[in-house]
């Protein structure tokens, strides 16, 4: 088959004499155009061998439309030193995610079931599912790929507490937006959108406060007030620093008084990394009278020994995680050793030591408080 040139013939149309422009297209085919002068016919060729001389062929098949659509566009980009190229490159990804999006409600489905698979703790998945499930009644419906920076900003300035009307904490304004960013950059490499406008959205300022911690006094009320099978518990998350849902998880056969160490499995702590905890004479004192070879360390009903104790030890305010934060603020003072303290806390580094129990206690303190022993039969005879 003979490939198509621009050329210049002589032809009739219903008898008509008329002057025939062949221009080929890109591809396959020709296009033809007629012109009864032949100065306008000699025109349009020369036109045509210019256009292919400077752009090729494909040039040639563009119709005024759009070669008035081009030069619009490129006009409009040249301010930012931006190609049609350019701007191809960066629009197709949206236009093939909107294609193969899901809804918000879809996508936190299937990141739930892929982080089950995963592996994910039970406390991770539920962290995921309240507040994703939030999000996704929200934004119900709509495709994940259409989800803005904008929107998402709008919907976290107006979280409010259930049933108070009041906006949550920025703290907790944040952890929603901490699990936006994980659930988008799911969907982002599901290929459900092009970016993650949780990555734009505004974080909340918090302002940083002292942690809570239990004083000396309290601490020794509380162990003394205490039912003794609630002893084990309040003594290791006080002298030892466990987090409470790795106290729930622990069993007697892991602690080891004449080692003198705690061993937190990784299938029992939050950073799903084994680690060993130092018993000190102090807990040891207090974790001797109740040792078991095997066994879990936590009574079922702990909540409400715990709710007892309190209220026996005069304890009417219970700051958030008061023992794990007792025990770091009082080790960092009393030991000066941040490194290992972040260690015994389950911390890959030291940052979060000195952010939040640097200089919350002071050194005498921190020397009673790791001084606090179960009270001997001589010590009550004197006492009393």
């Amino acid at each position: 088959m003979r490939k198509t040139t621009i050329n210049l013939t002589k032809t009739r149309v219903n008898g008509e004499p008329y002057f025939c422009v062949t221009v080929p297209r890109p591809g396959k085919g020709r296009l033809r155009r007629f012109f009864k002068s032949r100065d306008e016919a000699k025109t349009f060729l020369d036109a045509k061998k210019i256009e292919k001389e400077n752009h090729g062929t494909a040039a040639m098949a563009l119709n005024e439309s759009a070669r008035s659509e081009y030069l619009e566009c490129t006009e409009a980009l040249k301010p930012y030193g931006a190609t049609l190229r350019d701007a191809v490159g960066f629009y197709l990804p949206h236009l093939k995610a909107r294609n193969r999006s899901c809804t918000a409600m879809a996508l936190v489905d299937e990141l739930l079931r892929v982080k089950t698979a995963d592996g994910a703790s039970e406390r991770y998945l539920g962290d995921l599912r309240h507040r994703l499930r939030l999000f996704a009644q929200a934004f119900n419906g709509k495709p994940v790929a259409e989800i803005t920076a904008r929107e998402l900003d709008e919907w976290l300035r107006a979280l409010s507490r259930a049933g108070t009307g009041k906006l949550v904490a920025p703290t907790t304004r944040n952890n929603f937006r901490r699990v936006l960013r994980v659930a988008f950059n799911f969907a982002r490499k599901q290929g459900y959108c092009a970016s993650n406008p949780a990555d734009s959205s505004a974080k909340a300022k918090e302002i940083e406060r002292p942690v809570g911690i239990l004083t000396p006094a309290e601490t020794s009320r509380l162990l003394e007030s205490c039912a003794p099978e609630l002893v084990p518990f309040i003594a290791i998350g006080a002298f030892a620093g466990l987090r409470r849902a790795e106290i729930e998880r622990l069993d007697w056969k892991e602690i080891d008084l004449a080692s003198g160490l705690i061993q937190v499995t990784a299938r029992k702590a939050k950073s799903a990394r084994r680690r060993f905890v130092k018993v000190r004479e102090n807990l040891a004192s207090w974790l001797r009278p109740h040792a078991q070879q095997s066994g879990p360390v936590t009574p079922d009903n702990y909540r409400e020994l715990l709710d007892t104790a309190r209220a026996a030890a005069r304890i009417h305010d219970w700051p958030q995680n008061a023992l794990r934060h007792s025990f770091a603020s009082y080790h960092l003072a009393q030991f000066k050793d941040a490194a290992a303290l972040a260690l015994e806390l389950g911390h890959t580094n030291s940052n979060l030591v000195f952010q939040h129990y640097r200089e919350v206690v002071k050194p005498k303190d921190a020397e009673r408080f790791w001084g606090i022993k179960p009270l001997t039969a001589d010590a009550i005879v004197a006492f009393a």
